[in-house]
């Protein structure tokens, strides 16, 4: 399935709409596509449910244009390698992917620990003037390497890849996405995480998002709930 499919949803009733979603590789759902899917719905407060129950609450704040200071007080990694000359590998068709490799990371440069980098775009093109879609798009792809930064934080992420998925549960918990500048997700983006803290089980990553020329588009934070399964 392409993002346009991912994101479509099909009117049933007053307020309400029902989407579906293509197979992850782990069986379950992907929070990345249920927060996109509620952005999508337009509305200040969203309840997404499955036949279990409800499974997700959204709040949305909209703000109109209106000129006004233009400040940078985050900045893109400096002398960060490109996606071209990376590995891309994805575990969805929808988009590609390209991870810096830690080695090639300043990790005192960010705060937290447990640095994930990666450049991300979806594989579908999209109209420019299509802003509900790209940010749907950035919504989809926010969910992606906070996981990554908490495990890496975490002494589960010095187990060798062959254990680690076998030992470790993770769950996408709190979610928030603020969207600062305009956003071209059918473009290569810099997606920079750290894990803030990790304690009862859950860990906080904070992220920024820049486009290639390193305007900071976004700012992420999530709260990941990680276990050892070996612990129970």
């Amino acid at each position: 399935m392409n993002l346009s499919e991912i994101l479509d949803l099909a009117p049933h009733g007053p307020d309400t709409f029902v989407g579906t979603g293509p197979t992850y590789p782990w069986g379950g759902l992907y929070g990345g596509q249920i927060v996109a899917q509620a952005l999508q719905a337009s509305t200040r407060r969203v309840v997404a449910r499955q036949s279990i129950g409800a499974i997700l609450n959204l709040e949305a704040s909209y703000h109109a244009p209106e000129e006004a200071a233009d400040i940078e007080t985050v900045a893109i990694p400096p002398a960060m390698p490109g996606p071209d000359d990376l590995i891309q590998e994805s575990w969805s068709p929808a988009f590609e992917r390209a991870f810096v490799p830690p080695a090639q990371l300043d990790l005192e440069s960010r705060s937290g620990a447990g640095r994930a980098v990666a450049w991300l775009r979806v594989s579908e093109p999209i109209a420019a003037d299509d802003v509900a879609m790209h940010q749907g798009g950035l919504a989809y792809l926010s969910d992606d390497l906070p996981t990554d930064a908490v495990v890496r934080a975490h002494p589960l992420g010095r187990e060798p890849q062959a254990v680690l998925h076998q030992v470790m549960f993770s769950a996408s918990l709190d979610h928030a996405i603020w969207f600062h500048r305009p956003v071209r997700v059918d473009q290569w983006h810099l997606y920079d995480f750290t894990c803030q803290t990790f304690v009862g089980g859950r860990g906080l990553a904070s992220g920024h998002v820049f486009d290639a020329s390193g305007a900071h588009v976004a700012t992420i934070a999530q709260e990941v709930l990680l276990r050892d399964s070996r612990e129970r």
